[in-house]
């Protein structure tokens, strides 16, 4: 395993939280303008050269009832896509995750899959130990953002339904 990268300074700002919202909203606009021709795999940090897979996730919030989008990286485990609630390393869980908790029925957007039906679920412990290295070789800086906050990332498995 590599060594982890220093902290940037100024993470934990609340232009970041806004930079990485817009930067959200921008990528599910093109890929769903090109059908994920576009927009389909990340290649920024360590996906650079290395892209990684980038899904859709449909979440309805908690307490607005708003419908968001929110593209994220994921792992294909069998017939589960695995995510990570990293949000950069930033000091909270993103508002995703909290609204899956709450309704963890959902859709997910895959290239050439426009809406599947999935269950989220949290990885337990052992089986969060047994994804979270499959996790790191897909895209290296998931050690970074560990390493940055003091919260356990969490890993959610979407099981189709």
């Amino acid at each position: 395993m590599a060594a982890t990268k220093p902290k940037p300074d100024g993470l934990d700002k609340p232009v970041v939280a806004k930079i990485i919202k817009y930067g959200a909203r921008a990528n599910v606009w093109i890929y769903r303008l090109t059908n994920g021709r576009i927009g389909a795999k990340w290649r920024i940090g360590a996906g650079w050269r290395k892209p990684v897979p980038v899904l859709l996730l449909d979440h309805v919030g908690r307490r607005s009832g708003t419908r968001f989008t929110t593209p994220l990286l994921y792992l294909a485990d069998g017939p589960d896509l695995v995510v990570v609630g990293s949000q950069g390393g930033l000091p909270k869980n993103p508002q995703w995750f909290h609204n899956l908790i709450a309704s963890p029925d959902t859709t997910v957007a895959v290239p050439g899959e426009r809406s599947r039906p999935v269950r989220a679920r949290v990885a337990g412990s052992e089986e969060r130990a047994a994804l979270w290295p499959r996790l790191v070789d897909l895209y290296a800086d998931f050690d970074n953002y560990q390493a940055w906050t003091d919260r356990e990332i969490p890993v959610v498995v979407l099981e189709p339904r």
